[in-house]
């Protein structure tokens, strides 16, 4: 009898392309599958173009994080570096995520002739992203992939609706480990936490310091809800990032200082979703954001705004709330009405998390780039 086509053939070698490892849902996500994926079957190695990140640490091995100390704008040095890289490793296939990687990606590889290119698209486009010439990039760069994944179906139509080269796309659903991230006793992981009141009303938020997450307008929200309300507070967890000095600035001056914890960046971050009443998720340019999942595993609803990854993942009313956050006076609407209501929270809650468990398990995006990686994997790599 044959041994199994998995045994009689050499780990399948991946190499992933992004900037950092810094703490981020992209980072995390990539992370998670390496982890998960069967080591004896796979073989995973990641190219900062950048800078290394803390994240290089949860790898399966460190030691397979390569750092190429790219520079601000385009550097003719990397992609000859990502290119010796590929020539010392020969993987399988590069996954490359986001443009800035594509491109290095493309480049390297022979506009993807040498190596066969798996590209993820991990968040709605932004306006930047929208100018003519970064579509253009797009569309030249999406020519040179094998696949191109979109991490919610709403994604795969923005780019179905932009005119671009979508042959090759296909949605991959995230997941999250529901036993890493699972409800708990409110007030227990408060006194855990050791700052937040064991009563009251707690709203999270969870992502670096950048303005596509929206911080500054919360606080805004926030402290016009404080302004009403004395039993709430909220928690900020995350760091780093373009908007650190600004949010720091918008916390001390909001005049509600003392309700607004913030809590830096977790490595552990399960103690703080369990100690939230509802996460906040006010970001306008999301795929599919793993913080909603992370949160809704926990047991916290989420009111998120109405982009396309959201509405893929929370039915409004039922197991969270998707509402138009564009501006801070329907953040503060949104924020009030959800807080009213503490027992329709806890109902969410739990629906919420059935959902992951039933919908949105770990198990199942691994199992889904298992067979990518497999497929791939038969078109390239020595």
């Amino acid at each position: 009898m044959n041994a199994p086509d998995s045994l009689q053939r050499e780990p399948i070698k991946i190499l992933h392309v992004v900037f950092s490892l810094e703490p981020g849902g992209t980072e995390n996500g990539i992370i998670n599958v390496a982890r998960a994926l069967k080591r004896e079957e796979f073989d995973v190695h990641v190219c900062c173009l950048e800078r290394r990140g803390s994240f290089a640490e949860r790898m399966p091995d460190p030691n397979n994080v390569y750092v190429l100390n790219k520079q601000e704008g385009f550097s003719v040095g990397a992609v000859f570096g990502l290119a010796w890289r590929i020539l010392q490793l020969k993987p399988h296939l590069l996954h490359s995520h986001n443009l800035g990687p594509l491109i290095y990606s493309s480049l390297a590889t022979g506009l993807g002739r040498w190596r066969p290119i798996l590209h993820g698209e991990h968040g709605s486009l932004q306006p930047d992203n929208l100018q003519p010439r970064r579509l253009r990039q797009r569309r030249w760069f999406y020519r040179c992939c094998a696949r191109i994944l979109t991490v919610s179906h709403g994604l795969g139509q923005q780019l179905v609706e932009l005119g671009l080269p979508t042959s090759k796309v296909m949605t991959l659903i995230n997941g999250v480990d529901t036993e890493r991230f699972f409800p708990g006793l409110r007030q227990a992981a408060r006194r855990q936490i050791g700052t937040l009141p064991e009563d009251g009303l707690v709203i999270g938020i969870v992502g670096r310091f950048v303005a596509l997450k929206r911080h500054a307008e919360l606080i805004e929200a926030f402290t016009r809800l404080a302004g009403q309300r004395t039993d709430v507070h909220l928690l900020i967890v995350g760091a780093g990032g373009t908007e650190t000095r600004r949010i720091e600035t918008k916390v001390k001056a909001s005049g509600v200082a003392t309700r607004i914890h913030l809590a830096g960046f977790q490595d552990h971050p399960l103690p703080y979703y369990q100690a939230m009443d509802l996460l906040a998720v006010p970001s306008i340019h999301e795929g599919m954001s793993n913080v909603v999942l992370e949160a809704m595993a926990c047991g916290v609803p989420v009111l998120a705004h109405e982009i396309c990854g959201n509405a893929e993942m929370i039915r409004q009313g039922e197991n969270g709330i998707v509402a138009d956050l564009t501006i801070v006076e329907q953040l503060h609407t949104a924020l009030a009405d959800a807080l009213a209501q503490p027992e329709r929270l806890a109902r969410m809650g739990r629906q919420a998390r059935e959902t992951t468990t039933r919908e949105f398990s770990l198990a199942r995006m691994v199992a889904n780039y298992e067979n990518v990686y497999r497929e791939l994997s038969k078109s390239g790599g020595t």
